[in-house]
């Protein structure tokens, strides 16, 4: 059985084109202004399209590498023009992404093995308002759609709205989910959520955790509880900490990562929200900075916006001009 399995269809493609269009918008029409009237690509077009690139929100680290790869080029066959640089963005780009996070595409068809003992925990991480718990449902609608079955634990105690907010997507998806009071400890419901998943031979098992930053050696506490309680009842579980990033809030969504990266292992990450934002550029920096495969991106409300991340898909539908 193939856990996970997400097939990229025509139908998908379309909702990833369309919900990349104001990126794609904002970041094409800053590039045309900085090319206008200019025929080579010289260190000035350099220059500009070093402030078009971290402008759309691709950071500065990540900016200086696609910069340094142009420069390579330029110096390599002598004379480029404007009119190629496109092309010559496209390719570095998708060369610079193809580099990172070994093994990401292999995640999204993991196959069931001795090593991979049912069910399959996540554990997911992210501030409140990023789409976490929108995320976790989703998840478990898409994950339910395949024949798997999912149980919820509702881990993040600190806010009645995140328990609340969960349930409503449990009913919606008809899945399992285990709670507690809120102000209950955190480990104790991930505990009872594995034992129970356990219990009903699940596949997979979704844990919900508050998404607090103002202390992060108390964040790296409580997650750090929670890890070692769920590995008492699965073995090595969590078997993923993916975290949530809200991908319209540009460079916040780096400090946010630098600080659960800093407060726990993040194996994964699912940028939400990049649809109707100018943003996109984010999911490129974000992607090749932190070396951690990006799973998922939302673009947009539905269930199945939420869509498995294909570098070579995000990179043709961010130069698709029409």
């Amino acid at each position: 059985m193939g856990l996970f399995k997400q097939l990229f269809n025509k139908e998908k493609k379309a909702k990833l084109d369309e919900g990349l269009v104001v990126t794609k918008k904002s970041f094409f029409d800053k590039l045309s202004k900085a090319v206008v009237g200019k025929s080579k690509v010289d260190d000035a077009v350099l220059d500009e399209l070093e402030e078009v690139l971290i402008a759309s929100d691709v950071g500065v680290a990540t900016t200086l590498k696609i910069i340094d790869r142009i420069e390579t080029r330029v110096a390599k066959d002598k004379y480029l023009g404007t009119d190629e640089l496109q092309s010559i963005l496209r390719e570095e780009i998708a060369g610079l992404l193809s580099e990172q996070a070994e093994g990401e595409d292999s995640w999204s068809t993991l196959e069931v093995s001795s090593e991979v003992k049912l069910p399959f925990v996540i554990m997911v991480v992210g501030v409140n308002g990023v789409g976490k718990t929108t995320t976790i449902g989703k998840l478990a609608a898409q994950f339910k759609s395949q024949g798997l079955k999912v149980v919820l634990g509702a881990a993040d105690t600190f806010r009645a709205a995140a328990i609340d907010q969960l349930q409503i997507w449990a009913d919606r998806t008809q899945t399992d989910i285990v709670k507690q009071k809120m102000g209950s400890d955190p480990a104790s419901v991930a505990f009872e959520t594995l034992t129970y998943a356990k219990q009903q031979q699940a596949d997979v098992v979704l844990v919900d955790t508050a998404g607090r930053l103002h202390n992060k050696v108390n964040l790296m506490n409580e997650l750090s509880k929670i890890k070692r309680v769920m590995d008492r009842v699965v073995d090595n579980a969590p078997h993923e900490v993916m975290l949530v990033l809200d991908g319209s809030t540009g460079q916040n969504a780096f400090e946010q990562a630098k600080q659960f990266t800093a407060a726990t292992e993040v194996s994964a990450l699912t940028i939400t929200k990049l649809d109707g934002t100018a943003k996109g550029g984010v999911v490129i920096g974000i992607s090749d900075q932190f070396n951690i495969p990006v799973r998922y991106i939302g673009v947009g409300e539905g269930i199945d916006d939420l869509q498995t991340f294909d570098k070579k898909e995000f990179v043709d539908s961010f130069f698709k001009l029409n």
